[in-house]
């Protein structure tokens, strides 16, 4: 898959046939665990990512409108809350805390049909630049 330089040339492609949803994921997944050594994901949602990827597919093809984020794959910082899935703000203290709602961002990007991929490291409770205290 060629690099793409924004949003817009990614979901036109995808609008055109010449790349399919689940393309963009393996891509961003490859590219996850090329870079695996720099310790960015804190933890991948490989098999979720895709399969909402195939399900995005299929709905295209069948004419059904999606939301205005199909397509888009983002990254969760260690911080944001989203439902059934674990958040821990690189902090011990909450290690296998699975979170009970999601946080109304997560909410709104899911709604127009956003990708979730994974969490990704940061310091813990997000306080500080340097990375000392990270994941």
């Amino acid at each position: 898959m060629p690099k793409y330089s924004n949003y817009q040339d990614v979901r036109s492609e995808i609008d055109q046939g010449i790349i399919t949803t689940v393309d963009v994921v393996q891509y961003y997944l490859d590219q996850i665990e090329a870079s695996k050594n720099l310790n960015v994901y804190v933890e991948v949602w490989a098999e979720e990512a895709l399969s909402i990827a195939k399900e995005q597919d299929q709905r295209r093809a069948k004419g059904e409108k999606l939301g205005r984020l199909a397509g888009l794959v983002v990254s969760l910082k260690d911080v944001i809350c989203y439902k059934d899935h674990q958040v821990t703000a690189a902090s011990k203290i909450l290690d296998g805390f699975t979170s009970l709602f999601s946080a109304t961002a997560i909410e709104r990007i899911l709604a127009e049909d956003a990708i979730i991929i994974g969490r990704t490291n940061c310091d813990e409770f997000a306080m500080g630049s340097t990375n000392e205290t990270s994941h």
